[in-house]
């Protein structure tokens, strides 16, 4: 087999409003609707900024607009409840609904009270940072509804998922987040969601020291082995700021390119970014690359 064969072709990923094909590396531009967000947090202050941020992203190529209303950020993250996260995201939501119908919309949330809204105003996609963990009814909304969905691996909850709290592994990183991943893959099937509209996301970063999310990096291929295709969200992490001595995350942008190419290469297919442009070069131009190896 040639070095990159086994990654080619990759089936598309339905969601609730059709299907995002997996023929190339493909981008989730994220907008943070949230005041304390680790790197982002209370710069959109208006819909008019918001909606000019996702004008920007997907002038620079991204192909889904990922709609978050509560932080996971490394200290302090403080839960929101329903109410407060709706008023956050649903403005948005339906901004870009109106602006851009034909672009796939996820909603970063681990509420199913969230997410229902969030279907109703016509989201292509759940993304749950808890892996439908912290919310058993949201399996059975995004089966019922044929939502796309995102299982990320954590532990713990939405105020310390990101923490090291629960960074406890053994010897063989990629084989327990392996592991864990695998129950919440079959809890969600459980629930009667279609393993057609299944993406994993290792958690790089959550419930994860530097040296696990390097570990986990280098083994990606043993989680694109599950049979699902494999997002990552490097973007900006702290991991990168240990490896590179840049404290600000925003200035992590080369540490992120770099990660996320090396990820492509391991499998990883989607690509959670605060800064599109770059990412969006760097992976193109790696895939030309792959492909002309395949």
């Amino acid at each position: 087999m040639r070095p990159y064969a086994r990654y080619f072709p990759r089936m598309p990923w339905h969601h609730a409003t059709g299907e995002l094909s997996l023929d190339k590396p493909r981008i989730l531009g994220i907008v943070n609707v949230t005041p304390d967000s680790f790197s982002d947090g209370g710069r959109l202050r208006s819909l008019d900024d918001a909606l000019r941020h996702v004008d920007q992203m997907v002038n620079e190529g991204a192909d889904v607009i990922d709609v978050g209303g509560e932080s996971t950020r490394p200290q302090g993250a403080i839960p929101v409840n329903a109410d407060e996260e709706l008023h956050r995201v649903m403005p948005v939501i339906e901004a870009v609904r109106r602006v851009h119908p034909a672009l796939p919309v996820s909603i970063d949330t681990v509420k199913s009270e969230v997410a229902r809204a969030a279907l109703d105003a016509g989201v292509s996609i759940v993304n749950d940072v808890s892996a439908f963990r912290l919310d058993p009814a949201m399996g059975a909304l995004c089966a019922e509804r044929g939502a796309g969905v995102v299982l990320m691996h954590s532990r713990g909850g939405v105020s310390d998922m990101a923490t090291f709290t629960h960074a406890t592994y053994g010897d063989d990183v990629a084989g327990d987040v392996v592991r864990e991943l695998s129950a919440r893959v079959a809890e969600a099937v459980g629930a009667g969601v279609s393993r057609d509209c299944i993406v994993l996301d290792p958690g790089i970063g959550f419930s994860k020291r530097g040296e696990h999310s390097l570990a986990l990096l280098a083994a990606l291929g043993r989680v694109a082995s599950l049979g699902f295709p494999v997002l990552v969200g490097v973007s900006r992490k702290r991991f990168i700021g240990e490896l590179t001595g840049v404290s600000t995350p925003s200035a992590r942008v080369a540490g992120t390119v770099g990660a996320n190419v090396a990820a492509l290469e391991r499998g990883a297919r989607l690509f959670r970014v605060h800064d599109v442009k770059p990412n969006r070069d760097a992976l193109d131009v790696a895939w030309a690359i792959m492909a002309s190896a395949a």
